[in-house]
């Protein structure tokens, strides 16, 4: 079974993100995320959050109510509380909005879930975000760009293939974020890896 864990950044694009969610998803709102469960067309399995973006509906849905004041974001808290429930695979969804700070903090997200073997997509109103190591990565002609990003310190032993820019044993540094905006080619399917480290992967719809 696959978490779905709901942040309170804006959705607009509901109609796509609900083409994504599946009928036995086990699904946390995280506190403001209770406001898309409507359009999402979900019923939370479990609701987690301090409650300063939205009041606790003290409904019959499991309810972990957090203190304002801690270290982890309701986000990250049910992130881990899903882990040691026992779940492997993420869908995060109302991660990425105004606060850039949220955002970043979310993202990183991803990263957890990388080191710990997990797999996890997240997704806003434009792309799909994972993470990408050595298992290869595929992207068909469906997507608009996708873009590779160094977020971790280290990438090397790069390769991409059928691609607008291919690349083969290449690096890219945090401080050269060469990667954005590749197109596949028409009628290909690219291939994106990383022999050492790991890079964000976005595909834009």
């Amino acid at each position: 079974m696959r978490c779905v864990i709901i942040g309170a950044a804006p959705i607009k694009n509901y109609k796509k993100i609900r083409s994504f969610l599946r009928p036995d998803d086990f699904v946390i709102a995280c506190d403001g995320g209770l406001n898309h469960i409507r359009k999402l067309r979900v019923k939370p399995s479990l609701i987690v959050g301090d409650f300063d973006s939205h009041k606790n509906p003290h409904s019959t849905i499991e309810t972990i109510a957090l203190p304002r004041e801690k270290d982890d974001t309701d986000s990250v808290f049910a992130l881990k509380t899903a882990i040691a429930r026992g779940f492997k695979d993420f869908l995060f969804i109302g991660m990425i909005g105004a606060r850039l700070d949220h955002g970043l903090g979310n993202l990183y997200m991803l990263l957890k879930c990388f080191e710990e073997g997990l797999t996890a997509m997240m997704l806003d109103d434009y792309s799909e975000m994972q993470l990408v190591g050595q298992k290869e990565a595929l992207i068909t002609d469906d997507y608009a760009y996708f873009s590779l990003l160094n977020i971790t310190g280290a990438a090397r032993r790069i390769t991409i293939k059928d691609a607008k820019y291919p690349l083969e044993n290449a690096e890219i540094k945090q401080d050269y974020q060469y990667g954005i905006s590749n197109e596949v080619l028409k009628g290909k399917t690219a291939k994106v890896s990383v022999q050492e480290g790991c890079l964000l992967l976005i595909k834009i719809w």
